[in-house]
């Protein structure tokens, strides 16, 4: 059990707009990920180091948005603004968190522009709707050397959290302790005014430390 990324939805400008805004803030570009055609969704993603990524996404106007959990969230998170909507953990095998959360995952695929499609299972957007502290799961079932975060320069890393949330809370959700797939990100746990989720991400650079 691992982070494996960070979710930020597009803002009112839509996504291109939202990718070069932050890439002049983090210097440097995102690439285009392609469409997930199951959600409704298309990003453009951001690889940083120790495997993770940033992946930026927008609803399309297409059925699969109104009816995919993940498309519903996407829309919600933009519709307030863009912004930070989630984190994800990646685990070896999705079946155990099926059984203990009572859950079934749900197959993703994304098709990137060089054709290459990926492949994965996810589990718990419902959760992250209803609570979004808490993250969700994947399981890839592509080859590792296609994870998103391959081809990252080594120039920008995560280098803390900050969500607003209840660390016990999403131990119980996790099944684990919370500091298990954050073991390698400074996170600062706040009580919740409004909203919870992540408030903030700080990066370093090679212009130094960002916030976003």
């Amino acid at each position: 059990m691992r982070l494996d990324h960070l979710v930020f939805a597009a803002g009112p400008d839509g996504l291109a707009a939202t990718a070069d805004r932050l890439s002049k803030i983090l210097g440097e570009d995102f690439t285009d990920g392609g469409v997930h055609p199951r959600f409704g969704t298309r990003n453009r993603i951001l690889p940083l180091t120790e495997g993770t990524y940033l992946e930026l996404v927008e609803v399309l106007d297409h059925p699969a948005s109104d009816k995919a959990p993940f498309g519903q969230a996407v829309r919600a998170r933009s519709e307030l603004g863009g912004g930070w909507m989630g984190w994800v953990v990646s685990v070896d095998d999705i079946a155990p968190l099926e059984t203990r959360l009572g859950r079934e995952s749900v197959k993703g695929n994304r098709h990137r522009p060089d054709g290459i499609e990926l492949l994965w299972k996810q589990l718990g957007v419902k959760g992250l709707q209803s609570d979004p502290q808490l993250p969700f799961f994947v399981q890839w079932q592509s080859d590792a050397s296609l994870h998103p975060s391959s081809g990252a320069t080594g120039k920008i890393s995560l280098a803390s959290l900050e969500i607003a949330g209840d660390p016990a809370r999403v131990t119980e959700w996790l099944g684990a302790p919370v500091e298990q797939p954050l073991e390698d990100v400074k996170v600062e746990w706040v009580a919740p005014n409004g909203t919870p989720g992540i408030v903030a991400a700080q990066f370093q650079t090679a212009a130094g430390l960002v916030r976003l």
